[in-house]
Formats: structure tokens, C-alpha cells, sequence
């Protein structure tokens, strides 16, 4: 599926947002989601019937979800758009400053826009940050996807912004050795270089 297919069908057919992601279950009646939040609960809800990932009972049943829309809202929104990369995307390297859509897509350089996604991107590290003090994970004692589900967005952290990146680690010293245990797990390993690899593709 190259770049521009997911703008016309068949793929609008599944998903008439005309983004990815989009599933199609075809153990379950060829039901077709869209929307990674609701895909990702989905799937833990229908094929994690052991809960190795979620809690199904108490508290850390709705504090996942807490999590999960968070993630989706606050993180997912602002590290997209305040990207400052050199980065390979689709074949193209991306030199300027500010977001992905900032840099790339739109006409004009707009300083208080970049201002304003940077100042995001650490207000939701502040969030995190407080989250887990005094703690290993943001729900329970296992690894949730609550806490997995921010790992893809984290991982674009050392092209954000040009300066050194040292600020996450003395700014927030409770995220960097959270993330740093889920980025070590071998699962997640093999899902950032699939990543990085399909990102470096032509468009």
C-alpha cells in the first residue's frame, strides 16, 4: 500500500478518513475498524484473552482507556506536528525546522506554531512524568498497552528539535527510564525498524 492509495478506493471503501491505520478481521465477520485507539482496544479486547496486556476488572480497566486517549489527543497530535527532523520520510529528507506538516507540507515558516507544538511536546512529557513518579508503569504492575501505546510517538524524540535531547532525560527523569525498558523489549524492537524501514520507502 504506497502513500497515496489510502486516498481513494478501495482503501476509502474501509476507511473514508483516507488514513492509516485500518484493519480488516476476517476471524470475526470481516469487521473493519479504523482508528488506532480503537484498533488497539479491539485487539487486546478480542485476542488478549489471557490480559497479558490490559486488566478486564477495577481501576486499571478505565485507567488504561484514560491512557489510551490521552495518548491519542495529547501525544499522538503534538509530536506529529511538532517534528523537526532530518529524517528520511517516503523518500524525502526533511531539513527545516518545526513539524512534519510545518516543515514539509505548509507554505509558510510560522515561529509561534512551532513555539506552541514544542511547548506541547513538553507539556505532555510533564504529564508523564508526573504520572510515574514513585512508579514503574502508568496502570498496574505489568506492562499495559496503555504504556506501550506511546512508545512509536516517543521514539521520534531525537529529530523533533535540532538541539540535544539530554533536556527528556534531565526534564523528566521518570519517562526515560520508562520508555527506556519498553523500547528494549524485543517486540517492540522489531515493530520500530519495520517502521523506520517503511518510512524510508519512496512515496
Amino acid at each position: 500500500l504506497d502513500f497515496f492509495s489510502v486516498k481513494k478506493a478501495p482503501y476509502t471503501d474501509l476507511n473514508p478518513n483516507g488514513r492509516t491505520p485500518a484493519i480488516v478481521d476476517h476471524n470475526n465477520d470481516g469487521c473493519v475498524l479504523w482508528e488506532s485507539t480503537a484498533i488497539i482496544q479491539y485487539l487486546v479486547e478480542k485476542y488478549d484473552t489471557a490480559g497479558r496486556l490490559t486488566y478486564t476488572v477495577g481501576p486499571e480497566k478505565y485507567l488504561i482507556n484514560q491512557w489510551l486517549m490521552f495518548q491519542a489527543s495529547g501525544q499522538g497530535v503534538y509530536f506529529s506536528q511538532g517534528k523537526n527532523t532530518k529524517e528520511v520520510f517516503w523518500g524525502r529528507e526533511i531539513n527545516e525546522e518545526a513539524g512534519v506538516w510545518f516543515s514539509h507540507m505548509h507554505l509558510d515558516r510560522l515561529p509561534s506554531a512551532i513555539s506552541r507544538y514544542r511547548n506541547e511536546l513538553r507539556r505532555v512529557l510533564g504529564v508523564l512524568n508526573t504520572a510515574l513518579e514513585g512508579k514503574k508503569y502508568l496502570v498496574g504492575d505489568k506492562v499495559p498497552i496503555a504504556d506501550l501505546s506511546f512508545v512509536p510517538r516517543h521514539s521520534i524524540i531525537p529529530f523533533i528539535c535540532m538541539e540535544d535531547t539530554d533536556w527528556v532525560t534531565k526534564r523528566f527523569p521518570n519517562v526515560d527510564p520508562w520508555m527506556g525498558e519498553l523500547m528494549e523489549r524485543d517486540s517492540v524492537k522489531t515493530v520500530l525498524v519495520e517502521k523506520k524501514s517503511q518510512l524510508s520507502k519512496p512515496l
